[in-house]
């Protein structure tokens, strides 16, 4: 089996990114992006889905984080797509439910090549820290437009924000967890691609 693994690296006026990314790891996360809930977001998603992750990020964080976690999300995602490849043998959907205390999440993937995101996980505080919650989503949207997967995520309960953020994406990373289990050869479509 080849090394599901990939290195991305993006520059703009207001980021500088480098993603490396294995898919068959053991969840060791290094993670650096100057925002520190997303710091510890982004270890909860590589601790979970079990994969190896280095994420360092510089952004225009004078302006707000909004740059560094979209471009985050990009970057990410392109890594997810390659090292992905062409998809064969793998289990391709996975599905989850996590609660963090009052917060229960639900997350589902499809590894499809058909970026879509449907997101009901709204929280009722717009700051965890210095975080705004509605960056979340956006990242989400980053993530799934450039590993071409589709995302249903939605919150059954919860009311602090902190357990609702943490719980998607620990949701997110054990749905993801399950659709990277290779069990066989072949690609899963009938379409003999994804």
């Amino acid at each position: 089996m080849r090394t599901r693994s990939a290195e991305v690296a993006r520059e703009t006026a207001e980021t500088t990114v480098r993603v490396t990314l294995g898919l068959d790891g053991d969840g060791r996360a290094e993670v650096a992006t100057g925002v520190p809930f997303f710091d510890h977001m982004l270890a909860q998603l590589g601790r979970h889905a079990r994969l190896d992750l280095v994420v360092r990020t510089a952004g225009d964080l004078q302006v707000d984080a909004h740059h560094t976690v979209e471009d985050t999300g990009i970057a990410l995602g392109q890594a997810l797509q390659r090292a992905l490849g062409d998809k064969a043998g793998i289990e391709r959907f996975g599905d989850a439910t996590v609660p963090i205390d009052e917060a229960l999440v639900r997350a589902a993937v499809d590894l499809s090549g058909r970026p879509y995101l449907v997101y009901e996980a709204e929280t009722p505080v717009e700051l965890v820290g210095t975080y705004e919650t509605t960056l979340t989503r956006h990242f989400f949207e980053s993530l799934i437009a450039n590993a071409r997967i589709t995302l249903h995520v939605a919150a059954l309960a919860g009311d602090n924000s902190h357990h609702i953020q943490e719980a998607v994406f620990k949701a997110v990373a054990v749905a993801l967890r399950r659709a990277l289990v290779v069990r066989g050869t072949t690609v899963p479509s009938t379409k003999g691609t994804l």
